[in-house]
């Protein structure tokens, strides 16, 4: 059970109207300092947030303990309310935050980041927030931990569409540990939001199922008791504050100006007079002034214990789909009572890209969702953050092109996410053009910290399966749909066979050649086997290399095979984005020089069998082996 969440005296309220002063001035020194930062909503939100961590479970000693409440800020630009609330709380040292807020090389920066003790998730992409804690609330029930999820938005942001799908996923499931706050000071950035954009943001809720406590948003006994209520309904709860805008300054109150404009120095000290608050610019410039920046470990550290067990061998063909689900499977049956658990996110597609297997074997980790891919997107990597392998598998457009944005931020949290894509390129059947994933490289190599692995037959697929099982951070793994021939080396056995091991980062030579070099990644390559096999008859030796580690090339693949004086790159993916353009990168980086020619997609494909389609651009065998041999004449 949960410990009650503390209780407040009347001295305990008297400290917060307190606090509320302090924070406030903190508020607008920080702001007025950086001459940037958005006063108005942090003046808004300040007594909710000054509340709520005097009653919650978490100790500014020990931050991290499993055991703790979460609190996730939606609206991450709120963060000088935030950091006056965890400086005065005692998680650091509120001068700091003052002094260093949005300067450059300082942990303190415009939007709340996880660098900073006591905060859970960066933030500031507006919409996530909630979705994000049905992670976390998930998470903690899949590892055995009772606590409580709080997640603090603004009203304006609950105009996006991605709160409705974390609203119903979070009935669903029954997340009715997780209590939210709206910041209701009606006003976003281009003013009343009943103009901008009309919402009945509390008939909203109620209609999906919430429980809604309207209060006074400035009243610490009206927050106090809502929190108190909100912990003993059965239910997800909404505590909607009616609160006003730059609270607490009269010439600042119900201006929406102040979402985002800063008090001038002249403003700064009228504002500081009716707080009664000292004013202490100077001292904080001074403090500023003689920052020179610190060390910032940015590594996340995720200890996972999976034993990825025995790999298959496929001996027949099939499709590369089949092979991850299956592997997926049998990691979930051999880990059943390890320390690291497993989760699968679904969006309504479990037959189609494989996850039914998972499902049979560990139904109550099974996440269905329908189809809320952005939700998703972000409840995964929250919930992976919790130390759990998370896999979402899902079609490639769904899977990178719609949810770039939520990736993005999974990758800037260094969440622990697993992304398996299927029926990228052209490899999508008859669906066409709106289905066909042909940029899945060019999109998810702009992320730092996923890795994309691209396997090249059922077998590596395997392979690749239980590694990223065993493995910490963000993956993205992407494959067709057909099913692909097995590949075999030069002397008929299985390439991908007993003895082969995966090991990231590391090209595959499927076939040695002088004349020149084929480079290939995913789908195709059973292809450049056939095509170097095709050439060889005709007395022409083609090289062909397997990358299926995009965001780390083997360098010296690269070098070996330049000596053959041309290489030739050949892919399921747009010519100007992908395989093609990262080698040709690579060689300028490490002055590697050669002769280099790019076979892909260069146009929006037609409906068709994939066969069809790859002869229709120029990409099957046949034609791949003409070009290549028009280009060496």
């Amino acid at each position: 059970m949960n410990p009650e969440l503390k209780k407040l005296d009347k001295q305990g309220i008297e400290n917060l109207q307190t606090e509320s002063i302090q924070a406030r001035s903190a508020i607008l020194h920080m702001t007025t300092l950086a001459n940037s930062g958005h006063p108005g909503g942090s003046m808004s939100t300040i007594d909710y947030l000054l509340t709520l961590y005097k009653k919650i479970n978490i100790d500014p000693k020990d931050p991290k303990d499993p055991k703790r409440d979460r609190v996730i800020v939606s609206n991450g630009h709120i963060s000088p309310a935030v950091y006056s609330t965890l400086g005065l709380n005692g998680f650091f040292n509120i001068d700091d935050a003052i002094s260093q807020f949005r300067l450059a090389g300082s942990i303190y920066e415009g939007h709340i980041e996880t660098d900073v003790k006591g905060v859970e998730l960066g933030t500031g992409n507006l919409g996530q927030g909630l979705s994000a804690a049905t992670g976390f609330a998930l998470g903690c029930r899949i590892n055995k931990i009772e606590n409580r999820i709080y997640v603090i938005m603004g009203d304006g942001e609950n105009q996006k569409g991605q709160i409705s799908e974390a609203r119903r996923f979070a009935i669903k499931y029954k997340l009715n540990n997780i209590t939210a706050f709206i910041d209701y000071n009606q006003l976003q950035i281009s003013g009343d939001i009943n103009k901008v954009m009309p919402n009945n943001i509390k008939a909203n809720y109620l209609a999906d199922g919430w429980e809604v406590i309207e209060i006074n948003g400035h009243s610490f006994t009206e927050i106090s008791e809502a929190l108190d209520n909100a912990d003993s309904i059965d239910k997800p709860v909404l505590i909607l504050g009616n609160t006003i805008m730059g609270k607490g300054v009269s010439f600042m109150e119900n201006k929406e100006k102040f979402h985002g404009s800063t008090l001038s120095e002249k403003d700064l000290s009228k504002a500081l007079q009716e707080l009664k608050a000292e004013n202490k610019l100077d001292y904080y410039k001074k403090l500023r002034s003689q920052y020179t920046g610190q060390k910032i470990n940015h590594i996340v550290n995720y200890d996972i214990d999976i034993n990825p067990g025995k790999c298959h061998i496929y001996d027949s063909k099939t499709d590369n789909r089949s092979a991850w689900g299956n592997a997926l499977a049998e990691v979930a049956e051999n880990n059943r009572n390890s320390k690291t658990k497993i989760a699968v996110f679904d969006c309504d597609l479990a037959g189609s890209v494989k996850t039914n297997s998972f499902q049979k074997v560990m139904p109550e980790n099974f996440i269905e969702s329908g189809i809320m891919e952005h939700h998703v997107a972000t409840a995964g990597g929250a919930m992976s953050m919790e130390g759990i392998q998370v896999f979402w598998a899902e079609f490639g457009v769904f899977g990178v092109d719609e949810v770039y944005n939520q990736l993005r931020l999974n990758d800037i949290n260094e969440a622990n996410f697993k992304v398996i894509t299927t029926h990228v390129g052209l490899d999508v059947g008859e669906d066409g053009k709106t289905h066909q994933c042909i940029d899945y490289i060019g999109v998810m190599k702009n992320l730092y910290h996923f890795k994309v692995i691209v396997p090249a037959d059922p077998n590596q697929t395997d392979r690749v399966t239980r590694y990223i099982a065993s493995q910490p951070g963000n993956f993205l793994v992407a494959m067709g749909r057909s099913k692909l021939d097995i590949i075999q080396d030069d002397k008929n056995e299985i390439y991908f066979g007993e003895e082969y091991s995966f090991e990231y980062g590391k090209a595959d030579i499927f076939r040695e050649g002088n004349d020149a070099a084929l480079f290939v990644t995913g789908t195709l390559a059973g292809n450049a086997v056939k095509i170097s096999d095709k050439l060889k008859e005709e007395g022409i030796n083609i090289k062909v290399v397997n990358f299926s580690c995009l965001s780390d090339i083997d360098i010296e693949a690269i070098k070996s095979s330049a000596k053959t004086g041309h290489i030739f790159t050949y892919e399921d993916h747009n010519v100007k984005s992908g395989l093609g353009n990262t080698i040709a990168d690579k060689m300028l980086e490490n002055g590697i020089f050669c002769k280099l020619t790019k076979f892909g997609v260069e146009d929006y494909a037609m409906s068709g069998k994939s066969s069809d389609v790859y002869k229709l651009c120029k990409l099957d065998v046949d034609s791949i082996a003409d070009r290549i041999k028009s280009s060496l004449k």
